[in-house]
């Protein structure tokens, strides 16, 4: 593509910066807290705010009762699909729900409020600010098609609510649905480094069942916590040779376990009839996810089976398989790595991180796909999921303009006939 629609873009751009600023600060003070769960209202002020912009908003809510069995109140997936002629279409996919803000902010989680050059909110850097990256990306697109530029292809944004919960109704949605199938997807990322793989995980609940009994006649009952109490031992255990199994994959270093919730008992003078607890299993690309929920089950079944009267019920509440490379994500990682390289003037590599993410949707149905958008070079960085999450303004400005020169690459008709 010619010098003169980089520069189109790169001019296009640098004249809006503080629309796409106010545009992600209108984003950030909407709550859209997953839990509850409850985003409809900011999928609606988003297809405002993307409508001011002069695109053509489609809303799909998703039906109640499907958004109760994944968790949430109420979710919308938006798509907005722009042609410029035959060839493929790429989805730049960004989700809107974010993690309860908890507690230890020196602002307000919801203001947007903007200091030293970076803003501070609760999902300013996931990944609203990819709402905000791939919206003006494609605005700046538009404007070199319209200036000249010969692309054929398409581009679609794909704007999704239940990425903490998983992600089954939102990109998953419009993948079981037809509402799309691209050929290329862009997932919400950082702007340092191409994501080519990532994590799975799995949650489990264990419910581990004894019998009450007064406190002053402990043997009449079965202590479900005492059980557990081991239980939580051997799993601490296990988490220690996790450590051990090393991913080969640059970035995603070892398998993790979490005990993230727990509850029981009925008061200080019974022994506890139930103990109930959650765990977080995270699974590198080179794991297997039947074999680790089958390792997990029976070690908590070999220890429950020390105890006398004691009983399981072990329910999965969340398996998000791996996202691991596929035929035709090299050259959608290279071409975002060539322009990277030269907008941010170091280099910019790829690699894999310990999350999870939307990503692996798209892929699991074939769809070679990366992860790139704003952000520093790690989450913990941007303060994701923790007190005072921040996005740095300027490398919003620079993953826009990466992701709009990449997206001309790759529509460009010459380097299509090429291909």
């Amino acid at each position: 593509m010619s010098d003169q629609s980089d520069l189109t873009i790169r001019d296009f751009l640098a004249a809006r910066r503080d629309a796409q600023t106010d545009f992600l600060g209108e984003l950030v003070r909407m709550p859209s807290d997953n839990p509850p769960g409850d985003c409809a209202a900011h999928a609606a002020k988003a297809a405002e705010l993307l409508e001011a912009l002069g695109f053509t908003v489609e809303c799909h809510d998703v039906p109640t009762e499907l958004a109760a069995k994944n968790g949430m109140i109420s979710a919308t997936n938006l798509i907005v699909r722009e042609r410029f002629g035959e060839g493929p279409t790429i989805a730049l996919n960004a989700h809107g729900d974010v993690v309860p803000p908890g507690l230890g902010w020196t602002v307000d989680p919801y203001s947007a409020e903007i200091r030293d050059g970076f803003m501070y909110g609760r999902g300013v850097a996931v990944s609203k600010s990819d709402f905000a990256t791939y919206a003006f990306a494609l605005l700046a697109l538009k404007k070199a098609a319209a200036e000249g530029a010969k692309l054929a292809g398409g581009v679609e944004l794909h704007l999704t609510y239940d990425e903490e919960a998983g992600g089954a109704i939102g990109p998953g949605y419009i993948l079981d649905q037809g509402l799309s199938r691209p050929d290329y997807a862009i997932s919400a990322g950082f702007a340092y480094d191409v994501v080519t793989a990532h994590n799975g995980c799995l949650h489990l609940e264990v419910e581990v069942i004894g019998k009450s009994a007064h406190a002053a006649m402990p043997e009449s009952g079965v202590d479900a916590l005492e059980a557990t109490t081991d239980i939580l031992g051997a799993l601490y255990g296990l988490r220690r040779t996790l450590r051990e199994r090393v991913s080969p994959l640059p970035g995603i270093g070892a398998p993790g376990l979490t005990v993230g919730l727990i509850s029981g008992g009925i008061n200080t003078n019974v022994v506890p009839d139930k103990v109930t607890f959650r765990i977080d299993r995270r699974i590198t690309p080179d794991e297997d996810a039947g074999a680790v929920d089958a390792e997990l089950r029976r070690l908590i079944e070999e220890v429950a089976q020390r105890h006398e009267g004691i009983s399981l019920a072990i329910r999965c509440i969340l398996l998000a398989t791996p996202f691991v490379p596929i035929a035709g994500q090299d050259m959608l990682a290279e071409v975002i790595q060539k322009r990277a390289t030269s907008v941010i003037g170091a280099p910019v590599g790829a690699k894999g991180v310990p999350i999870y993410t939307d990503a692996r949707l798209y892929s699991s149905a074939g769809i070679p796909t990366v992860l790139y958008g704003a952000g520093p070079r790690t989450l913990l960085e941007a303060n994701g999921h923790r007190a005072d999450e921040k996005l740095k303004l300027d490398d919003l400005y620079k993953a826009t303009e990466i992701v709009a020169l990449t997206l001309m690459d790759l529509l460009a008709e010459k380097s299509q006939a090429a291909s």
